[in-house]
């Protein structure tokens, strides 16, 4: 398996492992799939502090992880927020957990001080994969999302880097 920053190449691989989601799950509380131009244009602007990795084998992208930026005002600039998600047939085999790992290798190599993720409440998995690698649970926003007709809650889980 190989992780490494994700190019333009990648972005149909992304976007098909992200609509799935979009789609059927509350992983995400996006309500529209990306088009292939959407999910360029969204690379484009990753290429530098925010990054974007993939982890690979010899089928091609199997997962994705993200940097964002946690809030848009400048005094949160030394916090990011991340995301995960690895295509359905490879999940369970510690994917996440390599590209969760390799993140916060670059998280702190770009200066941020810490790490924030969102995690759909009863999204145990997820949870537990932050939890695994030092994330913390520090509240839970609640009925904040909503999707499929249903009030979501949102986990805050933080890792100091």
């Amino acid at each position: 398996m190989e992780i490494r920053s994700a190019t333009l190449a990648d972005a149909e691989a992304i976007r098909q492992i992200y609509n799935i989601e979009v789609e059927t799950s509350t992983v995400t509380l996006d309500l529209v799939p990306r088009t292939l131009d959407q999910q360029q244009e969204y690379l484009a602007r990753r290429n530098g502090t925010y990054a974007v990795l993939v982890a690979c084998d010899s089928s091609g992208v199997v997962g994705f992880g993200s940097l964002s930026p946690y809030r848009d005002r400048p005094g949160y600039n030394a916090t990011a927020e991340d995301s995960i998600y690895i295509h359905r047939d490879q999940q369970g085999h510690g994917l996440g957990r390599m590209l969760l790992s390799e993140l916060l290798v670059v998280a702190e190599a770009h200066g941020f001080h810490s790490v924030m993720a969102r995690v759909a409440a009863g999204h145990a998995t997820s949870r537990r994969l932050h939890e695994s690698l030092g994330f913390a649970l520090v509240g839970t926003e609640r009925e904040v999302g909503r999707k499929f007709g249903r009030w979501i809650d949102m986990d805050l889980l933080q890792r100091m880097l």
